[in-house]
């Protein structure tokens, strides 16, 4: 197949082509500036700007743009920033992918979509939440109504936490512990909903491959667990103790209170109903085996 992705450059961007690729299909990357390669094609999502050509004969566009949810403290500009970052990519290609006949659009998306879900777990059929990383969420998904109007296969693709050597909110935990001052944040009794990197990468390169799903799609470990639960795997993992506490307060001093309260002290129990539904294969069905990866 024939595939353009957006956002190629990140973590999972990065990984993706490269799997792509060793599956047999051809990738072009959309590169925001002057294309220098071969594989790269110019845009600009904010002019609505994409360089001549780019779908020519094109089975799908993937989109993984979106500027990182928990690099810097949300003001008022940040969740600007936030929320530009993945709408405005999201409806210029939703109409590209119209406009030139494109297939099918997979569109990155965050578990974020269900907010805290308590003690429940949900699949691809619960609710939305009412917090702003849910209703972030829901614009992004809303942003491919066009493709989805025209006749599109749109996969969205709601993902938890990526566990990986390096990079993500895990790569930013990992020193914590190596240091002996990882410790469960607030109660634990909080969600924490985990993919492997290598999960991830499948995810999306199964769904391109399967023309038989579309709509929404939770991308997540399919052995749920807790916060408290994370942290002592991660202290097993690491050869490390975890006896700390992270109070709630002390959470909220440093991060400001709505953000720790939704990226840390709250969460979904996310279910992979749809990807187990269709035979997907996990290489790390549960926690354990991810974060023996992400550690060695």
């Amino acid at each position: 197949m024939r595939v353009v992705i957006a956002g190629s450059s990140g973590l999972i961007g990065t990984s993706l082509v490269a799997s792509m690729r060793a599956a047999g299909h051809e990738v072009l990357r959309l590169v925001r500036r002057k294309a220098a390669a071969p594989d790269e094609r110019g845009w600009d999502p904010y002019a609505g700007r994409i360089d001549e050509g780019t779908f020519d004969g094109v089975d799908a566009v993937i989109n993984l743009c979106g500027a990182g949810i928990g690099d810097k403290r949300w003001d008022d500009a940040r969740k600007q920033v936030l929320h530009d970052s993945r709408v405005v990519p999201a409806e210029v290609l939703s109409a590209a992918v119209v406009e030139h006949g494109v297939p099918t659009l997979v569109n990155s998306s965050g578990a974020h979509f269900y907010g805290d879900t308590g003690s429940r777990l949900a699949d691809e059929d619960a609710p939305g939440g009412h917090t702003f990383m849910s209703r972030l969420t829901q614009d992004w998904e809303a942003a491919t109504t066009v493709a989805q109007e025209g006749g599109v296969r749109v996969v969205l693709m709601r993902t938890a936490v990526v566990i990986s050597p390096s990079g993500g909110v895990f790569g930013r935990l990992k020193p914590m512990f190596q240091f002996f001052l990882g410790g469960k944040l607030g109660t634990g009794e909080q969600f924490f909903p985990w993919v492997s990197l290598d999960d991830v990468v499948s995810a999306y390169r199964f769904v391109v491959e399967h023309d038989d799903i579309s709509g929404p799609v939770n991308v997540a470990g399919p052995t749920p667990v807790t916060n408290a639960e994370f942290t002592k795997a991660v202290g097993t993992a690491l050869h490390r103790p975890t006896p700390w506490v992270v109070p709630a307060f002390a959470l909220k001093t440093l991060l400001g209170g709505e953000m720790a309260q939704e990226l840390l002290l709250s969460g979904p129990g996310l279910t992979p109903k749809v990807l187990e539904s269709r035979g997907f294969h996990f290489m790390h069905p549960a926690l354990p085996a991810a974060l023996s990866t992400a550690v060695a």
